[in-house]
């Protein structure tokens, strides 16, 4: 098989020690998912429903830490999909929810390890996880926009590519 067109898969990973917990990625997250991606006054001034950040930060003073979707080698919440919504991208490795075809019957939630896909019941029911920016085509908002580059983004090399 020519790998020559398929990318290391990407992973957002979080460094507990220079986490402050100031939730700034949580704020540039709902932001980048809102229809006022660059402007933070914009999405929470004039949005009466703003999407769920799709990173959650957790907080056991003094560690916390950014958590969002690890995307999986083998999704437990892609095998769950009942309609094949939750589906693994072969190329990039992202596990991505097609909300056209999410009916939000929640088997996604309840499979995943981490606990990092949330129900979203601002815009229509669906199951809501990091996505890793992908509308923007750029780094993800939360890692662009940590103050203390307590969010990078990491090539992972699958033990079968050793």
């Amino acid at each position: 098989m020519d790998k020559s067109n398929i990318t290391a898969p990407k992973r957002i990973y979080a460094k507990e020690d220079v986490c402050i917990g100031c939730r700034l990625c949580e704020i540039h997250c709902i932001a980048a998912h809102s229809k006022y991606r660059h402007d933070l006054i914009k999405t929470f001034k004039k949005l009466p429903k703003r999407p769920l950040p799709r990173i959650v930060v957790e907080e056991d003073v003094p560690l916390s830490f950014g958590l969002q979707c690890r995307h999986c080698d083998e999704p437990e919440c892609v095998k769950a999909c009942i309609t094949g919504a939750m589906q693994k991208d072969p190329k990039t490795g992202l596990v991505i929810n097609d909300t056209e075809r999410c009916i939000g019957c929640w088997t996604c939630i309840l499979a995943c390890p981490y606990g990092v896909i949330r129900r979203d019941y601002t815009n229509k029911k669906v199951a809501s996880k990091c996505d890793f920016c992908l509308e923007s085509g750029l780094e993800p908002a939360c890692v662009k926009n940590c103050p203390n580059e307590a969010l990078y983004i990491k090539n992972t090399v699958k033990s079968h590519d050793l």
